[in-house]
């Protein structure tokens, strides 16, 4: 039996992306309608144009209930040459309004700021690159907050300014890793009433060799007390420590260059791997292993607060978990072969927005793949997530 027509407003989930222009002429299927039709199937589990076209013929009396459909379901073929005529920077426009719409303002919010690499939109034999994007990532609420790309894979700093000028970030804390420790960068995110915390490695290769020098001045006369956290589990153990210190007054930050700039920090982690062989209910460490030390060092706008530092660097790795590693595993998003035109950067931004709306969503039990299972067997949860937009 033809499942049943959604019960929904689909005005708000329409009005999202009207302002995106048809790059088409005179074409049988309606904009609104591709789109919506790529949304929803996209959360309900379709990785393809060749899915979505599927998901759209088996669901296209449900889908009568949004919009008219009136010729039905467009081919792949159509799905995919649409797709890759998309202004993406329009597409990211009605993205971000869509965020803003569902978004919390919350002061203190850790955004992360970090690059990923759409393996699969390259090609080999013609000598076309792989898409790469630079995400913002609202680290507690799970939120997608915009992107951009990054002609050169290599170098994100020209895509983070960009980034930067189109969010709303007042009062949130900006983290990034090294390739974000540039000067403009700083001013920029202070310009946006935001905070900011930069990884310090050799592409600021002065900055860090003086703060690690600090650091290690204060390591030999025994360092003051920091913070520290462990947790661990399956026989890791980890444990991090910070310390702090206020640069001001010291002469240790060109307070003219970095804006802003407030306090330095190292972060030292020390993992141990228990040995997989080592007998059962052995405490960590009491045998077999291996321990390893890293140590970071950080340039932040906050004040020399360790806990405050080492909590906003930790909430900057939620970026790898709760959005790239999820891209990849759930939504299959390195394997995917989608390269014509701007089709890539397009269907990347549904993914986000799809993600997104299914991280915000705790009214079932499960991981991503388990809710966009559920999206694709049940109408009723498709249509519940559809209240978010």
């Amino acid at each position: 039996m033809p499942a049943s027509s959604p019960a929904i407003d689909s005005s708000s989930l329409v009005e999202s992306f009207e302002p995106l222009e048809d790059p088409r002429h005179g074409e049988i299927y309606p904009l609104e309608e591709i789109v919506v039709l790529v949304i929803c199937a996209t959360i309900s589990g379709a990785d393809t144009f060749v899915a979505v076209q599927q998901f759209g013929e088996a669901r296209l009396e449900w889908l009568r209930g949004l919009l008219p459909f009136e010729k039905g379901i467009p081919s792949h073929d159509v799905l995919s040459g649409v797709f890759g005529r998309i202004d993406p920077a329009q597409f990211e426009s009605c993205f971000r309004s869509w965020v803003q719409g569902i978004r919390r303002k919350t002061d203190g919010e850790v955004v992360a700021l970090d690059g990923k690499t759409l393996c699969g939109s390259g090609d080999r034999a013609t000598g076309k690159e792989p898409r790469h994007l630079v995400e913002a990532w609202a680290t507690e609420q799970r939120l997608v907050l915009g992107q951009r790309r990054s002609e050169d894979g290599s170098n994100e700093i020209e895509a983070i300014p960009q980034l930067l000028e189109a969010l709303h970030l007042e009062g949130c804390i900006v983290t990034i890793d090294a390739m974000g420790c540039q000067t403009d960068i700083a001013e920029a995110i202070q310009e946006a009433g935001a905070d900011y915390l930069l990884r310090v490695k050799d592409n600021q290769e002065s900055l860090r060799t003086d703060i690690e020098r600090v650091f290690e001045r204060f390591r030999e006369q025994g360092i003051g007390p920091g913070t520290t956290d462990v947790d661990g589990g399956h026989g890791r153990v980890e444990t991090r420590r910070c310390w702090a210190m206020e640069v001001g007054g010291r002469g240790l930050i060109d307070s003219d260059r970095w804006a802003g700039a407030r306090s330095i920090a190292l972060i030292e982690t020390e993992r141990f791997e228990a040995d997989p062989s080592a007998e059962s209910g052995a405490e960590a460490g009491s045998v077999g292993g291996e321990t390893t030390t890293e140590r970071r060092y950080v340039l932040s706008s906050l004040p020399p607060d360790a806990t405050q530092l080492l909590e906003a660097t930790r909430r900057h790795w939620r970026i790898e978990n709760g959005l790239h590693w999820s891209l990849d595993v759930a939504f299959g998003e390195d394997d995917s072969q989608v390269r014509s035109g701007n089709a890539a950067d397009n269907l990347g931004r549904v993914r986000r927005l799809a993600l997104s709306m299914l991280k915000q969503d705790d009214s079932i039990e499960g991981g991503t793949e388990t809710k966009r299972l559920r999206a694709g067997w049940d109408s009723g949860y498709l249509e519940h997530l559809l209240q978010q937009l």
